[in-house]
């Protein structure tokens, strides 16, 4: 016994199921050309966040590496973890509803301030809304770059949910270290940074 669509019937059956297949292919080109250019940054950020730093045309590598997505920064600029960030870099992730964030960022934002050139350290602004992350960057102080990443592309390629948490990345864009969950101070932080890109701040 035949079990194939048959009759007109099955025709019209055929012909919604090969339409509904066109309409979702055309949603997954829309969301692909949507992942190779990020959207710009939303205009209505007031935190003076500084641009996230040019980086080299060279692909991250390393036994371990961060997703390879791409996030506009409010402060100018690209951050694009598919490539190399030329120096050793800091990569803290934090939102406004993550309440260790509250006691950690200040610090994040003091390593910033004490690294100079030798160190990049940037934020990824994760699964939060213009309003909540701009207010929450202002009273904390926070000029250090961070990238908006409001639907939380970053978190779900690295399969967490819940912050803060802390990617050591070398100049190559190895993933060297992962700090889960809220540093105590500015020492612990300057500790990491030794230990795992080797630079003494």
């Amino acid at each position: 016994m035949s079990t194939g669509i048959r009759g007109s019937g099955g025709r019209r059956v055929a012909a919604t199921l090969l339409g509904l297949a066109a309409l979702l292919s055309a949603c997954t080109a829309s969301r692909d050309a949507d992942a190779e250019e990020p959207p710009p940054a939303p205009a209505t950020w007031s935190a003076p966040l500084q641009a996230c730093r040019e980086q080299p045309d060279t692909p991250a590598r390393g036994a371990e590496t961060l997703p390879a997505v791409s996030l506009p920064c409010p402060g100018g600029g690209t951050l694009d973890l598919g490539r190399a960030p030329g120096v050793p870099t800091v990569v803290n992730l934090w939102a406004s509803w993550c309440a260790p964030c509250r006691e950690e960022l200040p610090l994040v934002q003091e390593l910033a301030d004490l690294a100079g050139g030798r160190v990049s350290v940037v934020g990824v602004v994760s699964k939060d809304g213009v309003p909540q992350a701009d207010a929450f960057a202002t009273d904390s102080g926070v000029t250090f770059p961070s990238a908006y990443d409001r639907d939380g592309a970053l978190m779900d390629g690295l399969g967490v949910n819940v912050l803060p948490f802390t990617y050591l990345l070398d100049a190559d864009g190895a993933l060297v270290h992962t700090k889960v969950g809220p540093v105590a101070s500015l020492d612990e932080l300057r500790a990491l940074v030794a230990e795992h890109l080797g630079v003494q701040l």
